[in-house]
């Protein structure tokens, strides 16, 4: 069943399968007041893509595939590594650059929860390339944001 994203109402589905079933690098499946639901999939070789995001918390669950995740104080100072497979979740801090690269043969699928809410309700990006060039990805006005955000950092 394709996930809607509803906004900040009740929603229910099964969140493993959704995101197995999800072929595109990001989708937005809800987007709540104060974090946020989007479902990923990476191609084999490829990564999500080394950035920080100053104020935003992210908790990160592989449901399929394998990966490397790293992260560290600086884009340039990776010092945390570890590979993880499906189970597994990944803790990301306001403030740590990160990355996940997929390192299995298969597509790696997770979901990652933003808080606070991260892009525009129900967007979808089949691609990376679609989301670096993006220009209208911001959380809804309802969001709760940080009062001074700082601004995200890509690599």
């Amino acid at each position: 069943m394709p996930i809607e994203d509803i906004g900040p109402k009740p929603q229910s589905f099964d969140l493993e399968n959704e995101t197995l079933a999800n072929t595109n690098y990001r989708s937005v499946a809800w987007s709540g007041r104060y974090l946020q639901l989007t479902l990923m999939s990476i191609p084999p070789g490829e990564d999500v893509g080394l950035e920080m995001h100053a104020e935003t918390d992210q908790f990160l669950r592989l449901d399929g595939g394998r990966g490397r995740v790293q992260m560290g104080p600086a884009k340039d100072k990776l010092t945390f590594e570890k590979e993880v497979e499906d189970g597994w979740c990944i803790m990301v801090p306001a403030g740590t650059w990160h990355n996940v690269t997929n390192i299995g043969e298969e597509p790696m699928q997770l979901y990652a929860i933003y808080a606070p809410a991260h892009h525009k309700p129900g967007k979808v990006h089949k691609t990376q390339a679609e989301d670096e060039s993006d220009q209208d990805d911001d959380p809804a006005e309802w969001s709760v944001q940080p009062v001074a955000p700082k601004p995200d950092q890509h690599a």
